[in-house]
């Protein structure tokens, strides 16, 4: 006979329902089961989802000109564990399609976008993931942002410190994987001098992109940008000469984990998740400084 729940974790499943644990179950097939017969679009692998790290990341979901996201994005970000959870030691954030208000605006898709509470200068970044698949107008993204950004909602904008503009605070893409070509990992920089294009960028042919994980890296110094996928670069930033329109980089950053849906998406697209196995970061002397595992 099943042994009654003994702890006091409260579980919440989702925007469904929340049940109080007391213990464990003998019979997890069992208690997988009822729940799916309660919540049949909740599958087995999510049933034992907790929310993120509150401690290490932030969910940013204003929006910051109070409508939509940029580049004509259609989700709404939110800090609901049905679009953001850990799970079977990895981080899911999954976008899908389903209509929600928030705010008093109301938008057909939903995400998440988080912010690391960690921010620094120079080191290494690696970020081992797993993309989704190659469905046009999908938009998955590691990416750091200067911690001065002036940005509406964001979380060091929130603790006071933005007092940049975007492209001038500069933004430095790991990686970005655009659905609309599958296979293929970008990176990019973003200055003043490109008035904010994406002009100063490389790429490389990653074929098990969404099917196995791979370590996305980016390598900082106070003279170059480089980035790699499993210690094999395919970019770097040099810029000859380095002032505020080409080389906004010697302050402090922070990381950002998002899948957003572009302005046009395929409309064979129901769900789907960008699932990071950890995050590491390591200052310029090769120490680790901030970590996520994910366990």
């Amino acid at each position: 006979m099943p042994t009654k729940l003994e702890t006091t974790e409260d579980i919440q499943l989702f925007d469904h329902f929340s049940f109080k644990t007391i213990g464990s179950w003998t019979n997890i097939s069992f208690l997988v089961a009822c729940i799916c017969s309660l919540a049949p679009e909740i599958t087995a692998n999510e049933i034992s989802a907790k929310a993120i790290n509150s401690e290490k990341w932030f969910h940013q979901t204003v929006i910051p000109n109070g409508k939509s996201w940029f580049n004509g994005e259609l989700q709404h970000y939110t800090d609901r564990v049905s679009n953001s959870f850990t799970s079977d030691g990895t981080l899911k954030i999954k976008a899908k399609r389903e209509s929600f208000t928030q705010n008093g605006i109301t938008k057909d898709y939903t995400s998440a976008r988080l912010n690391s509470k960690f921010a620094f200068t120079y080191g290494r970044v690696e970020v081992r993931a797993k993309m989704p698949k190659g469905i046009s107008g999908t938009w998955p993204a590691i990416w750091m942002l200067s911690k001065n950004i002036n940005e509406r909602g964001a979380y060091f904008f929130n603790l006071g410190h933005g007092n940049k503009s975007w492209p001038d605070c500069g933004e430095i893409d790991i990686l970005e994987y655009w659905g609309r070509i599958p296979g293929v990992a970008q990176s990019a920089v973003h200055t003043r001098s490109s008035h904010g294009n994406t002009v100063n960028l490389g790429s490389q042919s990653v074929p098990t992109i969404s099917t196995d994980f791979h370590v996305y890296s980016l390598e900082w110094t106070p003279e170059s940008l480089t980035f790699s996928v499993d210690e094999k670069e395919h970019y770097t930033y040099a810029p000859k000469v380095k002032n505020d329109t080409t080389w906004p980089f010697d302050t402090e950053q922070y990381l950002l984990l998002n899948f957003a849906i572009e302005s046009v998406i395929d409309p064979s697209f129901e769900e789907d998740i960008l699932e990071v196995d950890y995050v590491r970061i390591y200052d310029k002397i090769g120490t680790l400084t901030w970590s996520d595992e994910f366990n």
